[in-house]
């Protein structure tokens, strides 16, 4: 179940005595199309060049749980126009068992709506969701770890969907511990930015946010374009930046995709040694050559590396 923001913490301490690392896995075709029908047998999992055994497996048909996490700034304003309609697209494409959550985010995260299979329930919560004028306090990596302790016990495969500008004022250290939390957590996060709106203002008679200095405001998407590639890549994810509403059409569609059509593999730490481990998995099918491999039919999409529990 979703917190408030006034819940209990759970510290970094506990978040890293999981026993098991467990990855997201897409798994395609030379054509790009997604692979069914793989078993825990076809895969096979490199923690620093070596083997490890699974010790859990999830195939595609597992439901999913993703939590939507939308940043009330004036982009998001924005996102009343037509962009957040978009976001029925995502609804639409996930399967009938898979559990959706809303979150918005300004200076703290709050929730909309618990999990449930209720897409309509859903969609109703955008409904709620109120927007702030001027970018004041856009607590993102805040937000992120919050939601992140929300998540540690929900069981099955997880994701964040974030709708965001991508602007953090959260204080200096929260990026960095961020960035050292996904790396060692079971969440794919998945990123969409909303920066397009900002960027290219809408005609005149349509909704507008309020001006900036266009240096600075170039400089600061850039700096928020750089964090939101970061923070995918750290957990194997994609970010995402479409220009116009069929594009953000696209891009919701392929995110149900990708959330319909993950595997879900665990394997034990080899050592609680601190560090950053590598982690390569391949697919190895009686027919087929192993994934990655030259000549391969299948190509492999997962998170690179994870962070080690240290010593006890």
């Amino acid at each position: 179940m979703l917190r408030c923001a006034h819940s209990r913490q759970v510290t970094h301490s506990k978040i890293h005595r999981s026993k098991r690392r467990r990855s997201a896995v897409i798994v395609t075709d030379a054509s790009g199309h997604f692979v069914e029908g793989l078993h825990r047998g076809d895969f096979h999992v490199f923690d620093n060049g070596i083997e490890r055994p699974l010790t859990d497996f999830a195939a595609i048909e597992e439901p999913a749980q993703v939590l939507l996490l939308i940043e009330a700034g004036p982009a998001v304003y924005l996102l009343e126009g037509g962009h957040l309609q978009a976001a029925y697209a995502l609804l639409n494409g996930l399967s009938t068992a898979d559990r959706v959550a809303v979150v918005k985010y300004a200076e703290s995260p709050q929730a909309i709506l618990d999990f449930t299979p209720d897409k309509q329930a859903a969609a109703a919560a955008f409904d709620q969701l109120r927007f702030n004028l001027g970018f004041g306090s856009l607590n993102l990596s805040s937000s992120v770890l919050k939601a992140l302790e929300w998540l540690a016990n929900v069981a099955g495969k997880k994701s964040i969907v974030l709708l965001t500008t991508g602007v953090d004022t959260s204080p200096s250290n929260e990026f960095a511990l961020v960035i050292q939390r996904l790396r060692a957590s079971d969440v794919r996060l998945l990123t969409v930015s909303l920066t397009a709106g900002l960027r290219n203002p809408p005609p005149a008679g349509k909704k507008k946010v309020p001006a900036a200095n266009s240096t600075q405001t170039a400089q600061q998407f850039e700096q928020a374009e750089q964090l939101l590639k970061r923070i995918a890549e750290a957990t194997g994810g994609r970010a995402y930046f479409p220009v116009n509403a069929k594009e953000f059409n696209a891009v919701y569609a392929e995110i149900a995709q990708i959330v319909r059509h993950e595997y879900s593999l665990a394997f034990a730490p080899p050592a609680r040694d601190g560090l950053l481990h590598s982690i390569e998995v391949r697919v190895d099918t009686a027919q087929n050559p192993a994934a990655n491999s030259p000549g391969s039919p299948y190509r492999v999409n997962h998170r690179q590396a994870y962070l080690a529990p240290g010593p006890r």
